[in-house]
């Protein structure tokens, strides 16, 4: 075991692709949150072919694949409203007309519920990690979620045709509270379900938007290095990052930070 400087500020450990900022009450946790895009299944390609088919049908200008993957975390209404303020055709900060938002909403809807799992895949290590973290070491079944910002339908189709959904109690998305991520309503809905405290809470993301809602929770946060928005874990301040979704049982068994109290 490694210890070196890291990119966030001060130092940390390194080891099965592993960096924890904070000592770690591994033995604590009972609930897992995860975040699906980016987190869980790399769904980067479907989702920007269904944007890039949605500014086609309306003849405008398709976008660069990064780009689109930039405007990825707030949910889908948020995806094509970013999408809509296209470079040279609008000025910056202006607003898109409502009734052609609702037209072109539903249709890239419409476009990724066909074309959800065209590219989309289980992220490497995903599963081995799941089937590691589903019992807890008492014996017991420990309880997981998603917790996404896209709509709950996909949301439940991907990751039953996946084969994620046996892992998880629940599976919410963003239509499915008021509010979304960063507000933590989806969490702590799933906290009270589960009867488990902040303590022993964990979301996982690869976002500053998972970040803040386990922040705003007062649970743990475990950020995704691999995911599709690994520039704005810097200033989001996890409790550790994860270079690798192998890394997720590590920590948990306490390999590398022991059980502990968050600074």
């Amino acid at each position: 075991m490694e210890r070196v400087d890291n990119c966030f500020g001060g130092s940390l450990y390194t080891g099965d692709m592993l960096r924890i900022f904070r000592p770690f009450p591994a033995d604590s946790i009972r609930l897992i949150v995860f975040d699906l895009d980016g987190t869980l299944i790399d769904s980067r390609q479907d989702l920007c072919n269904s944007v890039n088919a949605t500014l086609e049908n309306f003849d405008l200008a398709p976008l660069p694949d990064d780009v689109i993957a930039s405007f990825i975390g707030d949910g889908a209404a948020m995806l094509i409203r970013r999408a809509l303020t296209i470079p040279g055709e609008l000025p910056a900060g202006a607003q898109v007309d409502e009734v052609f938002f609702e037209e072109a909403f539903r249709y890239f809807l419409t476009y990724y519920r066909a074309h959800k799992l065209d590219y989309t895949r289980v992220y490497p290590g995903v599963v081995e990690s799941l089937e590691a973290l589903k019992v807890l070491p008492d014996g017991t079944a420990r309880p997981m979620a998603v917790l996404t910002n896209k709509p709950v339908g996909p949301a439940r189709a991907i990751c039953d045709g996946l084969g994620l959904s046996p892992y998880f109690f629940s599976v919410y998305g963003g239509d499915s509270f008021p509010t979304k991520k960063p507000d933590p309503q989806g969490l702590l809905t799933l906290m009270t379900a589960a009867r488990a405290t902040p303590e022993e809470t964990l979301m996982i993301g690869d976002s500053d938007v998972d970040i803040k809602t386990a922040r705003n929770a007062g649970v743990w946060a475990l950020g995704c290095s691999f995911g599709l928005a690994p520039e704005t874990l810097e200033l989001a301040d996890p409790d550790a990052v994860a270079d690798h979704a192998s890394a997720w049982s590590s920590l948990l068994a306490g390999a590398l930070g022991g059980a502990g109290i968050r600074a």
